[in-house]
């Protein structure tokens, strides 16, 4: 996307980043439902509609600013709200909850991978170009966003997704020891970001899976 101006990289990327937050914190507040906590459907969050979910720095200023910086792009949105107690079996079912988030995230990044085919397929035919452009940016940009999102999420440090299922599968005194990592989470998140360590730790699996869609759509 290096020969895309400003404005045309956040055409492409807008999309992609609002929907795979969202549908992340959707996930969560659906598996939980089906658990049996009905807190977020009671308060509203149930929704795609992203103004529900948008934290205007995560969702908004964070993301942009990586996109216009050239880093790799990530973000998040108002959690959805879960009350452990209300679910059948906490300890199991906080597990699921966890992982509908980056679970949700992969089958967005199979999604937009079928979107790329088919703007691929498009441009090849040589007919209707001013479609299959848009398609084959966001699709690129739609892979990209979800994996990592999925990948950042399932590292094992609160408050990400990896950091609930660890706590959850820790004993009980164990788990809230663990858990009092959570108030720096996102300093530690920010440190490793910083040094270089984050991006070395999460493009590695996020190449291999981006790999393994490319060579199941024939891309």
């Amino acid at each position: 996307m290096d020969d895309l101006s400003v404005v045309q990289r956040i055409a492409a990327w807008a999309l992609p980043v609002l929907l795979a937050i969202t549908v992340h914190e959707v996930a969560h507040g659906w598996m939980a439902l089906r658990l049996g906590d009905k807190t977020a459907m009671m308060m509203g969050r149930l929704t795609l509609n992203p103004i529900k979910h948008i934290d205007p720095i995560g969702t908004l200023l964070v993301p942009g600013l990586l996109l216009l910086m050239g880093g790799f792009i990530f973000g998040w949105a108002k959690p959805v709200p879960v009350t452990w107690e209300n679910l059948r079996n906490p300890k199991r079912d906080m597990v699921l909850v966890a992982l509908a988030g980056p679970m949700s995230n992969l089958l967005m990044a199979l999604l937009w991978a079928a979107i790329l085919k088919l703007g691929l397929v498009l441009a090849t035919a040589g007919s209707a170009e001013m479609i299959a452009l848009p398609l084959m940016y966001m699709g690129g940009a739609g892979i990209t966003i979800n994996l990592i999102l999925m990948v950042l999420n399932l590292l094992p440090l609160p408050p990400l997704d990896g950091g609930r299922i660890v706590a959850s599968l820790l004993p009980d005194k164990l788990s809230w020891q663990f858990n009092q990592l959570e108030r720096w989470g996102f300093v530690i998140l920010l440190g490793l970001m910083v040094t270089g360590v984050l991006g070395k730790v999460l493009w590695p699996p996020i190449n291999y899976l981006q790999t393994q869609l490319f060579m199941l759509f024939g891309l």
